[in-house]
């Protein structure tokens, strides 16, 4: 194909495929807030639902007889069970509190990146999570 039938309307070049695909792949994206932002929402969403098993497991120990749920309860008893059920609890106040700023962002007339909502979404999830370590040590 020649340059000129490859270019537009306007005089301008159409943009090859390999300039399409280096703007897709652009890692300067990565370092911007909402990115970060966006990633930590998702990756909490998985997180959590790859938690769900585990939790339907545990509850069903109560259908094979008290003896059975008290010894899973022993055994989640544990330091390490008390860190993971504090990274449960902070996962999901910032997938949470993520999903509102989402739903913030999509029926609020603001416009412009809202840096604030991505800060105050961290510090809320953290929060919950120091609240939750505070009840669990007091």
């Amino acid at each position: 194909m020649s340059a000129a039938t490859d270019r537009g309307m306007a005089g301008r070049r159409a943009p090859s495929a390999t300039r399409l695909a280096v703007r897709r792949n652009d890692f300067r994206a990565r370092s911007h807030p909402a990115w970060w932002a966006f990633l930590v929402h998702r990756l909490s969403g998985i997180a959590l639902a790859a938690f769900l098993p585990l939790h339907f497991w545990a509850l069903g120990q109560a259908l094979h007889g008290e003896a059975a749920l008290d010894g899973f309860l022993r055994f989640a008893d544990q330091p390490l069970f008390k860190l993971g059920e504090w990274g449960l609890v902070v996962l999901l106040a910032i997938h949470l509190t993520g999903g509102l700023r989402l739903l913030v962002i999509e029926f609020r007339p603001w416009s412009g990146l809202r840096k604030n909502w991505i800060a105050a979404v961290a510090g809320l999830g953290f929060a919950v999570g120091l609240a939750f370590v505070l009840a669990l040590v007091g």
